[in-house]
């Protein structure tokens, strides 16, 4: 399923992507479903087979065009936000660092979160703002201490996820946070595809352009840690909950490794690719 939060005519409401042009109103067909993303996914298996049922036996009253409608952000507050930092070969190749021993782990909050079409705005106090295209994936039940060999059993889906970064709040001290977490500096979307369509996370094609200009272009296969992993060493330090985002990290390809630097220009649209999941684009606008 491609899980979607949308609104139509005035309501937030949850549904399914379908052929890429129909959104199933799942709580129209049917009403035991809750309407918000979080509670679909507390529900567990059982929530997710009604909503399997739901797109099978959607009437036409229930199905809109993707035209009629909003697309919003999958999650639009998760719970937890967690990025991981140097994770593919690649970017630590072109930012000159040896490959971690661990993961590096920050966090980013729930201002940051907008859906596809929504507008990624350039702070006024900074112009050193970057793009950073990554595979997040969304836990879907409780989880402690879990073993590597049954991680990917907590994974509800994966989604597209952009981790803008303001470079020089970032690097003004050795905590990443406040150059993270402008508003704004989480696009997410366009839907949450669920982890049984995704059968190996780690052989993904992702790319990330601006105005059509390719500035990375890699595969999930080159993650230094991968999915897996990041569930055991994540959960033996903090409990994950339904709803919680861990995005996986970038590839090759930022704008603070370019010569020159490639900051991100009000004006331009940032389009994020990765095979599978679908397209996320966002516009650049001025603060």
């Amino acid at each position: 399923m491609k899980l979607v939060t949308f609104e139509h005519e005035g309501e937030t409401r949850i549904g399914a992507l379908v052929d890429g042009e129909r959104v199933v109103d799942l709580a129209r067909v049917e009403p035991r479903l809750p309407k918000d993303m979080l509670s679909l996914l507390a529900g567990g298996a059982e929530t997710l087979a009604l909503a399997r049922s739901a797109i099978a036996n959607a009437p036409a009253a229930a199905q809109l065009a993707r035209s009629a409608v909003t697309l919003k952000a999958p999650i639009p507050r998760p719970g937890k936000i967690i990025c991981i930092g140097l994770n593919y070969r690649d970017h630590a190749a072109e930012s000159n660092l040896p490959l971690p021993s661990f993961p590096t782990v920050f966090a980013k909050y729930a201002n940051v979160v907008v859906g596809p079409g929504e507008a990624i705005v350039l702070p006024k106090v900074t112009a050193e703002i970057d793009y950073e295209g990554e595979l997040a994936f969304v836990i879907g039940r409780m989880a402690k201490n879990v073993a590597e060999a049954d991680a990917l059993d907590y994974v509800a889906g994966y989604v597209p996820f952009n981790d803008i970064s303001a470079r020089d709040y970032q690097m003004r001290t050795s905590q990443w946070t406040v150059g993270k977490t402008f508003d704004t500096f989480g696009p997410m979307g366009p839907a949450l595809v669920t982890a049984d369509e995704i059968p190996d996370p780690h052989n993904l094609t992702i790319s990330l352009s601006i105005d059509g200009e390719v500035l990375q272009s890699s595969n999930t296969r080159h993650l230094i840690f991968n999915v897996p992993q990041l569930i055991a060493d994540l959960s033996a330090v903090m409990t994950l909950e339904p709803g919680d985002l861990i995005s996986t990290g970038t590839p090759a390809g930022v704008g603070m490794a370019r010569t020159p630097k490639r900051w991100l220009r009000a004006g331009e649209t940032v389009r994020l690719e990765i095979e599978k999941l679908g397209v996320l684009e966002n516009p650049v606008v001025a603060g």
